[in-house]
């Protein structure tokens, strides 16, 4: 899954515990840094949020940084996040720039320029194959 409009250390959690889990945890620790233990007890405020598995899965990935704190995003905030969310979404969706410029009232060019961004311009319909 591609989770570029989140903050890039946010999207690396995302593909470790699945959006929902990243969100949880900004929501609950955005802004701060932590430790992650290497074994995540029942009574740790991870497990009990995230669930064991998802507990374990952050801490085996990060406690492998040798006892660095991790800084923990606030999260997508704003209507930016959200707007390159909704064009990630209908990108995905194979819409044409110009068609998810109307519906979301963005430009196409702000859509052409996401899409590049996204590594998908061979799938944008509305341009030709230079080569």
């Amino acid at each position: 899954m591609n989770y570029s409009w989140l903050p890039p250390r946010l999207a690396e959690i995302a593909e470790i515990v699945g959006l929902d889990a990243a969100l949880r945890l900004a929501e609950i620790r955005g802004g701060a840094r932590l430790m992650f233990p290497r074994t995540a007890k029942p009574d740790h405020w991870l497990v009990q949020e995230l669930g064991s598995e998802k507990a374990q899965a952050l801490c085996d990935h990060f406690s492998s940084t040798g006892g660095v704190p991790v800084e923990i995003p606030l999260g997508p905030t704003g209507s930016a996040a959200g707007m390159r969310q909704a064009i990630d979404r209908l990108i995905a969706d194979g819409l044409s720039a110009e068609e998810i410029a109307r519906r979301l009232r963005v430009s196409a060019r702000n859509v052409r320029r996401r899409r590049t961004n996204l590594g998908n311009a061979e799938q944008d319909p509305d341009q030709g194959r230079l080569f």
